[in-house]
């Protein structure tokens, strides 16, 4: 297939070089000044410097140049990203291939998920849908085996893609809960955070495997409420992705969490990072969310304060850990 994917981060670079491998891609950044640096370096040194270009991975910073005659487009940028890159793509044509979106989180101040966000900015009917699961960048780069799920309301579509993309090294499944699997690759990236403190306190692998399997309980209350199905939570996009995210030593959200614990602001946290961190920003869209439904996310709350209003790390986790006990379905035990 020939390829478009839009974004040069640590993921668009991931994706481009994979499918480099057997597809025609090409990788496209705004700024022309990175993209040169791309060129002449056929590396991303800023994020996958140890994973070279394949020789058939085009570059571009030119938008028309890069979707001309494409079979199918990729946004991969952060969330904050994909609203204009819909934007600068139907300014150019009313006629767009088939997308995909890699973007994981709710859009700042709508509470958006991407999808909604591509339905009020492509027309009714267009094919597209959403590609995500346990994958971190690096690994993919390098070739190393991975799975991820393609989810779309067109089931037809989705399966299509998976088999069009599908590779022995990078695994796709077709899904039709496309609202089940952008819960899931959002609201894991703050549980993430909350693992992260709870192992730079050094509570012990016990605390870990008690936060993510409650991380867990939580994605699926507000994945349900917005009509996802409990099933895939079980699957890629959800228990999948919330593992790797929660204990990966690549794990940007886990960093944040780590250093968190260490007393660092968090200013100073996400400038050490050099990367974004999708959790921070998602953190407070999920539990207006959740307040707005009347969903309990206790470790969503506990990470917002931690966040935004400068709660201490001990503090939180054993405020999580000295909750009243409840059933696991979440009745108060009398």
């Amino acid at each position: 297939m020939k390829l478009a994917i839009l974004g040069a981060g640590a993921w668009g670079t991931a994706l481009a070089i994979a499918f480099a491998r057997h597809h025609q891609v090409t990788l496209w950044a705004r700024d022309a000044n990175q993209v040169a640096e791309l060129a002449a370096n056929r590396v991303n040194r800023r994020y996958l410097p140890d994973c070279p270009f394949p020789d058939a991975l085009k570059l571009s910073a030119e938008l028309p140049r890069a979707i001309h005659d494409a079979e199918l487009i990729l946004i991969v940028t952060p969330m904050a990203g994909l609203r204009p890159t819909l934007r600068a793509l139907t300014a150019l044509s009313s006629q767009l291939p088939p997308l995909l979106w890699a973007c994981k989180g709710f859009e700042a101040g709508s509470s958006l998920l991407p999808h909604q966000v591509v339905a009020e900015e492509l027309p009714a009917n267009h094919r597209c849908g959403v590609l995500s699961g346990p994958s971190f960048a690096r690994e993919v780069a390098q070739g190393l085996p991975a799975a991820a799920a393609i989810a779309s309301d067109d089931e037809a579509f989705a399966r299509q893609v998976a088999r069009d993309l599908h590779s022995p090294l990078l695994r796709l499944y077709a899904n039709a809960d496309l609202v089940g699997v952008e819960v899931g690759g959002a609201v894991k990236n703050v549980m993430a955070i909350a693992t992260g403190v709870a192992d730079g306190l050094e509570y012990g692998m016990n605390a870990r495997a008690a936060l993510i399997t409650r991380g867990l309980a939580e994605i699926t209350r507000l994945a349900t409420a917005l009509g996802a199905s409990q099933h895939t939570m079980m699957g890629l996009a959800g228990m999948g992705d919330l593992i790797l995210t929660c204990t990966g030593a690549l794990s940007r959200n886990r960093q944040v969490g780590l250093k968190l614990a260490e007393g660092k602001p968090l200013a100073q946290v996400l400038q050490e990072l050099g990367h974004v961190a999708e959790g921070v920003a998602t953190a407070r869209e999920v539990l207006t969310m959740a307040e707005r439904l009347e969903v309990d996310m206790p470790i969503t709350a506990a990470v917002c304060g931690l966040l935004y209003q400068g709660h201490d790390p001990q503090q939180v986790v054993q405020g999580l850990l000295s909750r009243s006990p409840k059933s696991e379905d979440g009745d108060l035990l009398q």
